[in-house]
């Protein structure tokens, strides 16, 4: 496979995970604003921290973050090159270059994407209507998701593109960790202690990951057990351990099909060893945002270093 065409499916799955993930940062932003108005500027920055586009706002629009102006500015603002509508149409365009190579089905599902979100965000959503929009999103994401997963041969486009996703996901994840466990902490003095349920609780509706907490480990919400589940527990789709695993193994079958070794391999390997096979309360002890910004920086690296194994850029 040409190194452009594995780099298009690798990006096409890395920007249609980052508009559900932003989809469901702007729903957890969007309940703790309705439940909690007094927090709601702090939780509404922390939203766009954790999507990386806490600059790009304050160059555009000053320190105004209300919902109407954090909501427009993450769904379809021009000055956002990670508003979901323009990373959407990137996930189009990428795909319209791999073409083909997807099946009709995986295509269609993506182009079917584009058409209805830019139908659904050409202008300003209204509050009220802001539910049905995020739900429309997740909704177009499961629908390529499901054509993908159902219609592709596991070959070494389908490990490019998978490859992206997870990438794209354990970065997501350890974000809203790190920027959401020093928003909600109220001190040091708390760590590892249940408190304040309802914004804790945020986290876990970020990744989707509420109701499996509530079967996992019941009533009890606490900063160390959010930690474990979202880190290290390896069952749950959105956790780093889980993320790394799948990567590990996509990388595994590229190295195996093109038969030869690649340092990503290896530095994805190194992840999954040096930085997942550690209980949680050592990476308490050593810091969990050192923890997560090492993670980050690794993770980041890997994601280069894919680009250039296998020749994204000629």
């Amino acid at each position: 496979m040409l190194g452009k065409t594995a780099g298009s499916l690798y990006w096409m799955a890395r920007y249609l995970e980052r508009s559900e993930n932003n989809a469901r940062l702007i729903e957890a932003g969007f309940r703790i604003a309705l439940t909690r108005s007094n927090t709601a500027r702090a939780e509404w920055r922390s939203v766009l921290v954790t999507a990386g586009s806490d600059w790009r706002f304050a160059q555009a629009h000053g320190e105004d973050y209300t919902s109407p102006r954090v909501v427009d500015f993450l769904l379809r603002d021009p000055a956002n090159p990670s508003a979901i509508l323009s990373v959407v149409k990137q996930a189009r365009d990428n795909a319209r270059t791999a073409r083909t190579y997807l099946t009709r089905e995986v295509w269609e599902a993506v182009n079917t994407s584009w058409m209805t979100l830019s139908g659904l965000l050409k202008r300003q959503v209204r509050e009220d209507d802001l539910p049905d929009v995020l739900a429309a999103i997740r909704q177009q994401s499961a629908q390529v998701r499901g054509a993908f997963t159902g219609t592709m041969l596991r070959n070494d486009g389908y490990n490019f593109a998978r490859l992206g996703t997870f990438l794209e996901r354990a970065d997501n994840t350890a974000r809203i960790l790190d920027v959401k466990y020093f928003l909600l902490l109220p001190s040091v003095a708390h760590i590892g202690s249940s408190i304040d349920n309802v914004q804790w609780e945020t986290i876990l509706r970020s990744v989707s990951a509420h109701r499996a907490y509530r079967w996992l480990y019941g009533t009890e919400i606490s900063a160390l057990k959010i930690a474990e589940f979202l880190i290290l527990y390896k069952q749950m789709p959105r956790s780093l351990a889980f993320c790394c695993d799948k990567m590990n193994d996509n990388l595994g079958w590229l190295q195996r099909g093109y038969g030869e070794e690649t340092e990503a391999g290896r530095m994805a390997e190194a992840i999954c060893r040096d930085r997942l096979s550690r209980p949680i309360q050592s990476i308490f002890d050593g810091g969990l945002h050192e923890y997560i910004t090492d993670f980050l920086r690794a993770n980041a690296a890997l994601a280069q270093q894919v680009e250039r194994d296998y020749r994204f850029v000629e």
